[in-house]
C-alpha cells in the first residue's frame, strides 16, 4: 500500500533541512511513508511527523525527528518544545517544530546541530571520522 505525500516540495523549511542533512558525508534522501527522511546506512533525521498516542497524535507537518546524542537526550526531554513520534519514541527519537524555511540563521542553528547529533548517532564510523576531518579542514 503506497502512501499519500504529506509535504510540499516547495516548502522552504524543507529546502533548509536538505541543505543541512544532504551536506553531511554520505548522505541520502529517499521518501518513506509519505515524508522525506534523510539517511547513510540508517536514517537520521525525517521531515515531519506525528506524535504518539491513540493513532490520532497530533501532525507535525514542519518538523524534524532525529535521534539525539545520548548526553543530551535527558535535557531535551525537559524541554517543552520537543516530543515523543509516534512509532519512533521507544528507540529514543525526539521530534521538534522547525522554523519558517526564511527564518534567520540564528534560528536555523538548534536545527543543524540537531541534525549534525542524530547523524553522530546512526551513521557508521567512518563517516563521522569525515564529518570530524572537514571540521578541522584537514580531510
Amino acid at each position: 500500500m503506497s502512501h499519500p505525500i504529506m509535504f510540499d516540495e516547495a516548502d522552504a523549511a524543507l529546502r533548509r533541512i536538505r541543505e543541512i542533512a544532504l551536506a553531511l558525508p554520505g548522505a541520502a534522501e529517499r521518501v518513506s511513508h509519505g515524508r522525506p527522511n534523510f539517511f547513510t546506512t540508517k536514517t537520521f533525521c525525517y521531515f515531519g511527523g506525528s506524535e504518539r498516542g491513540d493513532h490520532v497524535g497530533a501532525r507535525h507537518d514542519r518538523a524534524i525527528l532525529v535521534r539525539p546524542d545520548p548526553v543530551d537526550e535527558p535535557a531535551l526531554r525537559q524541554d517543552p518544545r520537543f516530543w515523543e513520534p509516534a512509532y519512533l519514541w521507544p528507540a529514543g527519537w525526539l521530534g521538534v517544530d522547525v522554523p519558517a524555511g526564511d527564518a534567520p540563521d540564528a534560528e536555523w542553528a538548534e536545527v543543524a546541530e540537531l541534525i549534525d547529533a542524530s547523524y553522530r548517532v546512526t551513521a557508521p564510523k567512518k563517516l563521522v571520522r569525515e564529518l570530524d576531518l572537514r571540521a578541522t579542514g584537514t580531510g
